[in-house]
């Protein structure tokens, strides 16, 4: 079997989310001469990841779609000064994703069963209980758990800057509280944070909700700074998580050598693909580190995870990712949860197809026009937006 063709499809969702977003995604299509066609997916911006998956896909036409680890580690240093960057993983995860896709079809096999063999019957999954308010967020909180979930995850912060106001901070710490009252004490809750805080404001929060057991908080400081993330942790009774800005395996070294998370969110979709995320939690084990895999993306970051997390030791807990939308640009069913579980998938490669017609039909959009989300961004970091903006 040969690859004969590479192509990045940049595509919007068809609709919103539930959250009222949308955004724009990037999809892999693999063709091979034997008519088996793999499909992947990227994240990041999507014309730069775009043009970047049909830059590095050519070098890969006419070659073994089957030699996985070998493309990976020409694709990584196909250019010997430059390498590791969000676009060129994020090209390389969509097309590596791609290949085991084609390589699980071939064998008419689920991906998980070429990767290690199955370890669990069911995959855990998270809701959201989001919200502008407390009583928003309560709704929201108790819309998922009628549904069975037992796990949420929710952003409280809104678009503070790092130096949150008392009313910012007050809000933030009342929608906890509101959530946990209503959800009573057997729903985990996962508080992230977008990387919004400095250190003493993401301390002294953490302390604030303590008593509500959170189950981790996440990304309390921006996730450059791996000593900033210990200063929280040393100073806290929350178990804390990052990752889902971190592009490779040697993003994640520093910050499992420190020991300053108890859980770790690579991002299938920009960490390398398949095999670089079981090689992240192969890391994350020896430290005693679970890990969460990210997927807010498209149903093929979703799917490929759920590969990875069947058979993976220390996997904990996955965002359940499934958007009204996926229906209409998956050919074929979706999985559905249940009670807060997908069941193990059981299709062949990553267990779905994309309907291609769909997703051109559908062209990237703007996201967020220049002057105003500049503009925004001022008004959010306050009086001295000079000292950030010039």
């Amino acid at each position: 079997m040969k690859i004969t063709e590479i192509k990045a499809i940049a595509s919007a969702a068809p609709e919103t989310d539930m959250r009222g977003v949308r955004r724009n995604y990037v999809y892999v299509k693999i063709s091979t001469d034997e008519g088996i066609v793999g499909w992947g997916e990227s994240t990041c911006g999507p014309l730069a990841v775009a043009n970047m998956v049909e830059e590095i896909g050519e070098t890969l036409i006419g070659k073994d779609p089957f030699r996985i680890e070998q493309h990976w580690q020409e694709m990584y240093h196909l250019w010997h000064n430059v390498r590791g960057g969000v676009v060129q993983m994020a090209a390389i995860s969509g097309i590596e994703i791609a290949l085991w896709d084609i390589k699980g079809k071939a064998f008419d096999t689920p991906v998980w069963e070429l990767i290690g063999g199955q370890m669990r019957d069911k995959i855990w999954t998270y809701g959201r209980f989001d919200g502008e308010t407390p009583e928003d967020c309560v709704a929201h909180a108790l819309r998922e758990t009628a549904t069975g979930l037992t796990a949420l995850k929710g952003d409280p912060f809104g678009h503070t800057g790092l130096f949150p106001s008392a009313e910012a901070e007050a809000d933030s710490i009342a929608k906890v509280y509101a959530v946990r009252e209503a959800v009573g004490p057997n729903v985990e809750l996962l508080i992230e944070c977008h990387g919004r805080l400095n250190p003493s404001s993401a301390i002294r929060f953490a302390d604030a909700v303590a008593d509500m057991r959170p189950y981790v908080f996440e990304e309390p400081v921006p996730p450059q700074n791996v000593d900033a993330m210990a200063k929280v942790a040393n100073a806290v009774n929350v178990p804390l998580s990052t990752g889902e800005r971190l592009y490779s395996k040697w993003d994640f070294k520093d910050l499992l050598e420190k020991q300053v998370v108890a859980l770790i969110q690579p991002d299938i979709c920009h960490v390398g693909g398949i095999s670089e995320l079981k090689k992240n939690a192969a890391m994350a084990e020896v430290y005693y580190v679970c890990v969460q895999p990210h997927n807010p993306y498209g149903p093929i970051n979703t799917m490929a995870a759920i590969q990875v997390d069947v058979g993976m030791q220390n996997f904990m807990i996955q965002e359940g990712g499934n958007k009204p939308w996926f229906d209409l640009v998956v050919e074929g069913d979706f999985p559905q949860q249940t009670d807060g579980y997908y069941d193990v998938p059981m299709g062949p490669g990553n267990g779905i197809n994309m309907d291609e017609d769909v997703l051109t039909a559908n062209p990237p959009i703007e996201l967020h026009p220049p002057e105003g989300y500049i503009k925004q961004s001022r008004e959010l970091w306050g009086s001295n937006q000079e000292t950030f903006w010039g």
